[in-house]
């Protein structure tokens, strides 16, 4: 059978040689690498913009306003939150019900988060990036609190195996906007460090999307990431 313009124009999406053997095959299911990580890409710009945008305002921000900006993404992500919650009651793991491996699966997580000491580690990050670049005042505050606010929470996780399994950075960019008025409100209070948050989000996001996209290739064989999108 001959091969139609979108087939062809969907395989050079995915690869720039065609695809004549079966090595080239799998090489031409795996997504490039900037496929993988543009939602990670896109964040990562966010985060610096409104970190930017957030310190040349400076003080001409008001309190209230920073306030207010975080009390709306309060709400915005609590409707996301609720809106992903819904999904547990169609889900199951066997006979457990999807809102008990939810509470087990965040039980796990905290513990899993204080053994590690997660927040200590980047308390420690920060205070080497704070003398190594000359911070001042609450850098490392400022670091801490931003790269938590931007890598613990659900749009991450899922954002990284979306945009690593199938390429689609949707999650991604919604996350990218609430990160950015976020970042343009912590900057405000916390200065410069809020900035460095970025290195966070690219090294996890970008791991997670990498190993996602890494998995899918060995999955998928010599098949298009594509179907992932069709046949979840």
């Amino acid at each position: 059978m001959g091969v139609t313009a979108g087939q062809t124009m969907t395989q050079k999406a995915w690869c720039r040689c065609p695809a004549t053997s079966q090595s080239n095959a799998l090489q031409c299911s795996r997504m490039s690498l900037f496929t993988q990580l543009s939602g990670t890409l896109i964040n990562v710009g966010a985060v610096l913009a409104g970190t930017l945008l957030g310190l040349l305002l400076g003080g001409r921000l008001p309190e209230r306003t920073q306030r207010t900006l975080l009390q709306t993404l309060s709400l915005v992500t609590l409707f996301i939150a609720l809106d992903m919650a819904g999904s547990l009651n169609r889900v199951s793991g066997g006979a457990v019900p999807g809102v008990i491996l939810a509470l087990v699966s965040l039980a796990a997580g905290a513990v899993v988060g204080e053994a590690l000491g997660i927040e200590e580690g980047l308390a420690r990050l920060g205070d080497t990036l704070k003398h190594r670049f000359k911070g001042g005042g609450r850098f490392t505050e400022g670091f801490v609190a931003a790269s938590l606010l931007f890598c613990i929470g659900p749009l991450t996780v899922v954002g990284g195996l979306q945009n690593g399994l199938t390429g689609d950075n949707a999650t991604y960019v919604l996350k990218s906007t609430l990160d950015g008025i976020a970042a343009l409100a912590l900057a405000g209070a916390y200065g410069v460090g809020v900035g460095f948050s970025a290195i966070t989000v690219l090294l996890l996001q970008g791991g997670l999307s990498l190993a996602a996209g890494g998995f899918a290739a060995g999955l998928l064989g010599g098949a298009s990431p594509e179907i992932l999108k069709t046949n979840p």
